[in-house]
């Protein structure tokens, strides 16, 4: 019996079991992840203020597997051999017909002091950190940043920043002790949120005049302390950190010949195939791809990717040649825990709608419907 093997169990690994189980009820379906349940991480901007409890956001994933007919092995992947046809793991060898990674990526950790920063897409117990955090403070400086990979420019994500400080920003208010505290954005970036598109990134910066919120932008970063942020255009001190680096790959990819990115992503084509690894894909925050410099790393572009490998594999396996492209588009509703902005760019477009409470309540039910597929 043909088996495809999927590693990781986030969007584009869950993504990639639907798609493969549309299209072949009869193949074999191993996932390789080092926990059985799938973490909703967009959500996780709504737990500092108690909106969400983590046991909201996280999902057992038992009964989709035992649904999708997946063979679940918990282990953690630690190389590649036989030109992808056998994956390594921490459990033992897996040997597959075809394989899709959709292992995520590794935030660089180089900075000198980051140590002291809480990086708050690392999972749900960073927000909840935050959350705690926020409880203790009775006041001082809150700074919020981000930062990127330099030698892989769309390995970033910077829009949970721009969440997470709106969020904190209203909740301190809702709580009546805004006052008690200065609230600093910062980025290497003169502009950022660029990616966005010029409208969004304009809007953001206005949202946070009219807030009070302070800016420190376009300075390079040079490193973090207990209670400071230090870059080169000064230092200003932080009673709590929450800070987004850039995305590199996963380590275990180091065990691999795996073609590499400049910024050691795995490098895919338009069709998600990793070149000179026959029947190997990648989608996710994982993979390096064709595109425009704006294409995000997030949870709706991982779904697009994966949709399209596991279409492409099914194909491969099938004797036909692949033929699936992704579409590169940046949808998002950046939250501010009553109200939203939605952002939408395509290689057509780019519209940027205002602070609407309806965009709150729309983020809210496609949370729910998403987690639906999974419970």
């Amino acid at each position: 019996m043909t088996q495809v093997t999927i590693v990781g169990a986030g969007f584009a690994g869950l993504t990639a079991v639907r798609k493969l189980r549309q299209a072949d009820p009869a193949l074999k379906i191993k996932l390789v992840a080092p926990r059985p349940e799938f973490s909703y991480l967009p959500g996780t901007i709504w737990i500092p203020s108690g909106l969400r409890k983590p046991e909201d956001l996280r999902v057992p994933l038992d009964r989709f597997f035992r649904r999708m007919g997946v063979d679940y092995l918990k282990a953690s992947a630690t190389g590649l051999k036989n030109r992808g046809r056998t994956l390594l793991t921490d459990q033992g060898e897996v040997a597959n017909d075809g394989l899709i990674i959709c292992s995520g990526g590794r935030f660089l950790k180089k900075l000198p002091g980051i140590q002291h920063v809480i990086t708050p897409c690392e999972g749900i117990s960073a927000s909840v950190k935050i959350r705690d955090r926020l409880r203790t403070l009775e006041g001082g400086t809150i700074a919020i940043g981000f930062a990127g990979n330099p030698k892989e420019p769309t390995a970033m994500r910077g829009g949970p920043m721009f969440e997470f400080l709106f969020g904190i920003d209203k909740q301190l208010r809702q709580e009546g002790r805004r006052d008690r505290f200065k609230l600093i954005f910062f980025s290497p970036a003169p502009q950022p949120g660029n990616r966005l598109g010029p409208r969004a990134v304009e809007g953001l910066l206005s949202e946070m005049t009219r807030r009070g919120i302070e800016t420190h932008l376009g300075f390079k970063l040079e490193r973090f302390t207990e209670n400071s942020v230090v870059t080169e255009g000064g230092e200003f001190a932080a009673d709590l950190i929450l800070f987004m680096p850039g995305m590199t790959g996963n380590q275990w990819f180091d065990n691999t010949e795996l073609p590499r990115s400049e910024g050691g992503l795995v490098r895919a084509d338009h069709l998600c195939r990793v070149s000179g690894f026959p029947r190997v894909y990648v989608a996710g925050d994982s993979g390096s791809f064709p595109g425009p410099d704006w294409m995000p790393k997030q949870a709706h572009m991982a779904d697009l990717q994966a949709a399209a490998a596991a279409e492409n594999l099914i194909s491969e396996l099938r004797g036909e040649e692949p033929k699936r492209g992704f579409r590169v588009e940046l949808i998002c509703i950046v939250d501010s825990q009553t109200t939203g902005s939605l952002v939408a760019r395509t290689e057509k477009f780019n519209i940027v709608l205002p602070q609407w409470r309806v965009f709150h309540w729309l983020k809210r039910l496609f949370e729910w419907l998403y987690l639906r597929k999974y419970r």
